[in-house]
């Protein structure tokens, strides 16, 4: 009879692309990969927790682009299955990040060939096309963003200036695969980037069915509920406030620590629970069992 610990276990991989069992993450033994275990973006994207409330953060900031916004509206089922694009992406994620070379770049490709085929236009009759450099880069910049402000909040605060520097240097590599351009590599850079786009994001009716949709996405059981809709809330608090203000919402300093608490409560109870993640079967792969 699987412990309690396997059954969170259990839950958690029904939610992220390991889910699909397409890669195996384990194998080839001592194929580092596009990173490696010594990278800062292992460490980042190592931490399931984090990393969940991130990915809800960073799908919210992306579709306040209104063209990243019409690419999705126009070509993706995610109103129809919302948990399979949310494990699509995490297996994108996964894989590039901790996957073995071949691997990585086989989801590279695919997802090129994907973005040739997305065209369109917004709901204002502005065109767009999903391999727009320019919307690779903001797509890019507003996900990784959130992952290591959730990383810095739940996971390591005092990660240095330095450090968060090379993860958004390394991260563009994958960016940059893709067609990305100009992609901010620094903390300022990225803050700078991220002021500047400012003026041409808006969170339309569109964008709040998205947030609608999310937030009443099903949970894989019952008992995951509470725990999908604390990790819901973390990720809209994450967003930058002006983010935060366009999709109508108001913390009060209270009701941050409350979230936050919480997340941090379930984040224990996580990784406490999770021995095979990504993280961990690619440190197998690296012959690092023991890390």
């Amino acid at each position: 009879m699987p412990s309690v610990r396997d059954k969170i276990q259990q839950q958690v991989f029904r939610l992220n692309g390991l889910a699909l069992n397409e890669f195996d993450l384990s194998q080839p033994l001592g194929d580092a990969g596009l990173y490696g275990p010594d990278s800062v973006i292992w460490q980042v994207h190592g931490d399931f927790p984090s990393m969940l409330c991130g990915g809800i953060s960073a799908l919210l900031m992306q579709m306040l682009h209104p063209l990243a916004l019409a690419g999705v509206w126009d070509h993706s089922t995610f109103r129809q299955d919302m948990m399979g694009r949310l494990r699509r992406t995490s297996q994108f994620i996964a894989v590039t990040t901790f996957g073995n070379s071949a691997d990585a770049q086989t989801l590279i490709e695919r997802v090129k060939r994907i973005h040739i085929k997305v065209s369109g236009a917004d709901a204002q009759g502005v065109a767009y096309a999903a391999s727009d450099p320019r919307l690779l880069t903001w797509v890019h910049v507003a996900e990784t963003s959130r992952f290591l402000a959730a990383h810095l909040r739940y996971k390591n605060p005092q990660l240095s200036l330095a450090r968060q520097d090379r993860y958004y240097a390394e991260a563009a590599v994958v960016a940059e695969a893709l067609g990305a351009e100009a992609v901010p590599k620094s903390v300022q850079a990225v803050n700078a980037y991220l002021l500047a786009m400012q003026p041409t994001l808006r969170c339309d009716e569109r964008t709040r069915e998205v947030l609608s949709l999310l937030m009443n996405t099903p949970a894989p059981s019952w008992q995951a509920r509470p725990a999908m809709k604390a990790m819901m809330m973390a990720g809209i608090e994450l967003l930058p406030e002006w983010a935060q203000q366009q999709f109508g919402f108001r913390f009060t300093p209270l009701r941050r620590r409350v979230i936050r608490l919480r997340v941090s409560l379930l984040a224990r109870t996580l990784r406490w629970a999770i021995r095979r993640g990504a993280y961990h079967r690619a440190m197998e792969r690296m012959g690092r069992t023991g890390a």
